[in-house]
C-alpha cells in the first residue's frame, strides 16, 4: 500500500514588516508546482466527506483529480457547476471548519489544502482562459428579482439564470458585490477577484440594477406586481450593533461598517487619489473578536496608526474569527488585549474620545451561543489611552424590506423567517436566505443558502405550485 503523503503545502504571504505597509494580498498563492503537490495528496476516498461539508456541495474530489491530471479548464469548470463565486471562496471561506475539517486526512492533522487549490484553479482560470459559460438552456419565460447582490444573492442569481428564468439583481449600492465589496479588506480579497466573478454572474445573462434601494425606490409588492414571478431576498445584515455605553457618540468612535465602507468600497486607503478622507488615531482600539474585529484592527494598522488594541471580553479559545486572522493580526503586531470589556469612553474638552475605561472580565459556564459567558470583575476598571475606537461586535439586518413589505414574518433581532431548507416566507412568492434570514455568518453559508432557494424558486415555477417538496 502507498504511504499517505502528510506534508501539507504552506502557502507564501507577504512578510509581516512589508505587507503592514501595503493594502497588497497577503496570501501569494500556490505556485503551480506547489498546487500539484497538495492535489496530490488527496487520496480521493471513496465516502468524499468533504462534499457533504460543504454547503454548496462543489465535487472536491473531482476538481482535484482534474487538478492532479492537468486539466485545468475541467477542474474550473467541475468548480463553477456548483459554486459561481470560487476565487472569492478560496480565500474567505472558513474551510478549516467546514470542507476540511470532515477530510479523510485530517485525523491525521493534515487534510487537503481545498480552500487553497480553489483558489488556485479559479485564478487559473481567470488569468489564462476567462469564464467558460454552461450550454444555454430553454427560457421559462419566468421573470425573478434577486434583491441584494452579496453571496447570497449573486448565487441565487447565477443559479436562476442557468435554469433559464430571467433574473435581474437589485444593489443598493453603486457597485455589485455586497459585503465583500464593502466588508472585507484589499488584502484579504482583492476587488478585482470580486468584480471578475459579479461579471460572471452578469455574463449568464443576470441584469444587475445598482443604486437601487428596494423599499424605497420599489417595494417588494410593487416587484410583484410588475411580472415577477418571484422574488429572492439576499440584503445581508448591514446594521452595526453597538455597545450602548456611555461616550460611545465621542468623535473618533466609529462602527465597523463606517470604517470598512470607508476603507473598502470608498478607497480611503488611496487617499488623496480617491477623496474620501478617513482620521486614524495613534492608539485605536477595536472592539469585538471575529473577521470583522480583525479586518478592522489590520486597516487601522496600515492606515498608520502606532498601535492597535483588539479588545475582547473572553478568551482567545472563544474567538469567531478564522486561526488564520488571529494569526495574521499577531505576526503584524496587533495587541490582544482579552478578557477586557469596556465600560466607558472618555472624551476631552473637544468631545474627541481620548481614554477608554474597561472591566477585567472572568468565564463562567457557557452561555446559549455554546461560549463561557463572561462576568465582570468587579472593581476591576482600568484606564486605556486611546484616540480611536472601532465598534466590532456584529450586524443585525436592514428594517426598511421588512417594514416596507407589512405580511412577511419577522424574527430575532430583526431578521425574515424563512425555512431552513427551503428559503420559503410566509410571503406568498417570496424568498429569503443567507444574513437577512439567519443573522451574521458566513460567506459560504449565505451562498449554500441561495442556492437552495434558487431550486426552490425553481421547483415552484416549472410546477406553479405553492406545495415546496
Amino acid at each position: 500500500m502507498a504511504k499517505i503523503n502528510l506534508n501539507r503545502v504552506e502557502m507564501t504571504k507577504q512578510k509581516p514588516e512589508v505587507r503592514v505597509k501595503n493594502f497588497d494580498e497577503v496570501a501569494l498563492g500556490y505556485s503551480a508546482e506547489q498546487a500539484l503537490l497538495e492535489a496530490e495528496r488527496c487520496i480521493q476516498c471513496p465516502n468524499s466527506p468533504c462534499v457533504e461539508g460543504c454547503p454548496v456541495e462543489i465535487d472536491i474530489p473531482g476538481f482535484i483529480l482534474a487538478l492532479q491530471e492537468g486539466k485545468m479548464p475541467d477542474a474550473a469548470n467541475i468548480l463553477k457547476d456548483k459554486n459561481p463565486l470560487p476565487g472569492i471562496c478560496g480565500r474567505v471561506c472558513p474551510q478549516e471548519t467546514q470542507c476540511e475539517i470532515v477530510c479523510t486526512l485530517a485525523k491525521k492533522d493534515a487534510p487537503i489544502a481545498i480552500g487553497r487549490l480553489e483558489r488556485y484553479v479559479a485564478d487559473w482560470e481567470r488569468e489564462n482562459i476567462g469564464a467558460s459559460l454552461p450550454n444555454p438552456v430553454k427560457p421559462t419565460g419566468k421573470k425573478v428579482a434577486v434583491v441584494g447582490s452579496g453571496p447570497a444573492g449573486l448565487t441565487a442569481a447565477a443559479d436562476l439564470a442557468k435554469y433559464g428564468h430571467s433574473v435581474t439583481l437589485f444593489e443598493a449600492l453603486h457597485m455589485a458585490g455586497g459585503v465583500l465589496m464593502y466588508g472585507i479588506p484589499e488584502f484579504r480579497l482583492p476587488k478585482a477577484i470580486v468584480q471578475n466573478e459579479v461579471d460572471y454572474v452578469g455574463s449568464l445573462g443576470v441584469k444587475i440594477e445598482v443604486n437601487s434601494v428596494v423599499g424605497t425606490m420599489i417595494t417588494i409588492d410593487e416587484l410583484l406586481s410588475q411580472g415577477y414571478d418571484a422574488v429572492f431576498l439576499g440584503t445581508g445584515a448591514g446594521c452595526p450593533i453597538f455597545l450602548n455605553i456611555e461616550g460611545e457618540n465621542l468623535n473618533g468612535v466609529y462602527s465597523a461598517n463606517e470604517f470598512l465602507i470607508r476603507v473598502n468600497l470608498m478607497k480611503a486607503y488611496k487617499f488623496p487619489e480617491y477623496d474620501t478622507p478617513i482620521r486614524i488615531g495613534r492608539k485605536v482600539a477595536v472592539i469585538g473578536g471575529g473577521n470583522v474585529a480583525m479586518d478592522s484592527a489590520r486597516c487601522a494598522l496600515r492606515l498608520g496608526a502606532d498601535k492597535v488594541y483588539i479588545i475582547y471580553r473572553r478568551s482567545e479559545i472563544e474567538m469567531p474569527a478564522r486561526r488564520e486572522e488571529v494569526e495574521n493580526a499577531k505576526e503584524e503586531g496587533i495587541e490582544f488585549k482579552l478578557l477586557t470589556n469596556p465600560k466607558r469612553f472618555i472624551g476631552d474638552e473637544n468631545s474627541n474620545v481620548a481614554a477608554m475605561e474597561c472591566y477585567q472580565m472572568k468565564l463562567g459556564e457557557p452561555d446559549e451561543s455554546g461560549r463561557r459567558r463572561p462576568i465582570v470583575i468587579e472593581g476591576s476598571e482600568f484606564i486605556i489611552d486611546v484616540d480611536m475606537a472601532i465598534v466590532a461586535l456584529g450586524n443585525n439586518p436592514n428594517p426598511l424590506i421588512a417594514k416596507t413589505t407589512p405580511d412577511l414574518k419577522t424574527g430575532w433581532k430583526g431578521t425574515i423567517v424563512a425555512d431552513e431548507i427551503t428559503g420559503k416566507t410566509a410571503k406568498d412568492r417570496v424568498w429569503a436566505g443567507g444574513d437577512i434570514a439567519t443573522g451574521a455568518a458566513t460567506v459560504i453559508s449565505a451562498m449554500g443558502a441561495g442556492k437552495r432557494s434558487a431550486a426552490d424558486i425553481d421547483r415552484y415555477l416549472r410546477f406553479n405550485s405553492q406545495v415546496i417538496s
